[in-house]
């Protein structure tokens, strides 16, 4: 027995596989000294409010992961001819029921969001470098996606003679209809020279900044205005906010499932809805499994570890020891983040970066303009001196004005403390890990540099 008391053993399933069974009952949140020691392996001593970049696994899926490993190792042979294909079958089988796809076959496993985007740019590329495409054809993504989207776009797309277009997101953001909006004109300037938009790239939840897309919207005004195919880059999305891709009407789809779900590092669930398009799109490490259907090209490339891709059920019952399971989770969470980043700007006299309807289980803060947040480096300088002196994991944000945008229109819309212009932000993220504890290290530590008189170009990260 644990020291709670109740029973963990392991066991093995009907195939053999190893697994660890837990007879734990259904616990909130609260239960403070349970979430503690499915955390235990976390560094003490560090607020760790930075779920959003790396994730999280609890040492029960961690055991479970271990499992896994121990029966690749023992008979490499009988895992690769049975276990395997069996067990990634299974996981895609319990996410396609999380997710409301049609088919198990419209769902694959693949290593992380970055992965799927090439994926899905591979193919457009083809198409263009193929003379599928004219060359005024476009791309349209968001100016803030993902830094590896945009380098993928270069790699597959611009190298192939494709037009990209970049829509520009307003940030403060103060409505999702200002993210409408702003979309509409950008599919407007998109069509303008007679091109047809073949992609759309739509994030569920930015990045840096931190908010949520309204998606559905989005893809209807996709299908309105004839765009071929619309790619959603959800990162974030699986275990913070609900995911049916029958609802939001997309064809392609990817979310991580290490960030959010309790996976361990590195598994994503990659959707394509069932048409002429999936005997197009192709993995990027060709195997014998070439031309056998993405979710079997994905399901093996090679010698390597598949054990994150096998814990799916594992962390699907970590999940259902929750009240609510995932929707108390994520409800949780969303409420947590949205009281924490009032809490910070209320100390700071600044103001969060979108409404709390517009965050999911992160969000973003302003700092106070007497730090001189002036460019990336002082972000970037503010972000590792409270790791390496403060024991604060968090991602900061420099926000500048448009370019073009002049100094009268910059007083007149940007946002100011009593200081001056808040040109910085930290993105919190909330999970079940976190406590209060950990929002009021972070407070104290900018407060204490602002008291200090400390800007950001003279911190040391030493």
């Amino acid at each position: 027995m644990d020291r709670d008391g109740e029973d963990r053993r392991s066991d093995n399933d009907e195939d053999g596989t190893p697994t660890i069974k837990i007879k734990k009952p259904r616990l909130d949140v609260g239960h403070s000294h349970w979430i503690r020691e499915e955390f235990a392996h976390h560094q003490l001593g560090i607020a760790r409010i930075n779920n959003g970049s790396f994730g999280s696994c609890p040492g029960s899926v961690l055991a479970a992961q271990r499992a896994w490993q121990l029966r690749f190792l023992r008979q490499p042979d009988d895992f690769y001819f049975k276990t395997l294909p069996d067990g990634i079958l299974k996981s895609r089988t319990l996410i396609k029921d999380l997710i409301n796809a049609d088919h198990v076959d419209e769902v694959s496993l693949v290593d992380n969001a970055t992965t799927a985007a090439a994926i899905v740019l591979q193919q457009i590329g083809r198409a263009f470098s193929q003379g599928s495409f004219c060359k005024n054809d476009v791309v349209v993504m968001f100016h803030c996606a993902f830094q590896a989207i945009k380098k993928s776009i270069q790699a597959y797309v611009v190298r192939s003679g494709g037009t990209v277009l970049e829509i520009q997101l307003p940030f403060p953001v103060h409505s999702r209809q200002q993210i409408i909006s702003e979309f509409r004109r950008g599919l407007e300037r998109a069509k303008a020279n007679g091109g047809t938009v073949r992609l759309a790239i739509i994030d569920h939840i930015t990045s840096m900044p931190s908010f949520v897309i309204p998606v559905r919207e989005l893809v209807q005004i996709c299908r309105d205005e004839g765009v071929d195919q619309v790619f959603v880059d959800a990162a974030h999305a699986m275990g913070t906010v609900p995911v049916d891709v029958k609802h939001l009407g997309v064809d392609l789809y990817v979310t991580n499932l290490h960030k959010w779900f309790f996976c361990p590092p590195s598994v994503a669930v990659f959707y394509c809805r069932k048409s002429a398009l999936s005997s197009q799109v192709h993995h990027p490490v060709v195997t014998q499994e070439y031309g056998n259907g993405l979710p079997l090209e994905s399901s093996w490339i090679g010698t390597r570890d598949y054990s994150s891709q096998l814990v799916v059920p594992s962390a699907l019952e970590f999940v259902k020891r929750f009240e609510g399971g995932l929707e108390g989770i994520m409800k949780r969470n969303h409420d947590g983040v949205v009281q924490m980043g009032k809490m910070l700007a209320d100390s700071w006299g600044t103001i969060l970066g979108s409404p709390p309807n517009m965050c999911s289980s992160m969000i973003m803060v302003g700092l106070p303009s007497r730090l001189c947040i002036n460019s990336d480096d002082d972000a970037s300088r503010l972000r590792s001196h409270l790791r390496v002196h403060c024991g604060v994991e968090v991602p900061t944000y420099y926000h500048h004005a448009s370019p073009g945008e002049g100094e009268e229109q910059l007083q007149d819309t940007s946002p100011r403390d009593k200081d001056g212009f808040i040109t910085g932000y930290a993105r919190i993220s909330y999970q079940v890990y976190n406590t209060v504890e950990d929002y009021h290290k972070f407070r104290d530590a900018i407060n204490q540099l602002v008291e200090d008189g400390k800007v950001c170009k003279f911190l040391s990260a030493e």
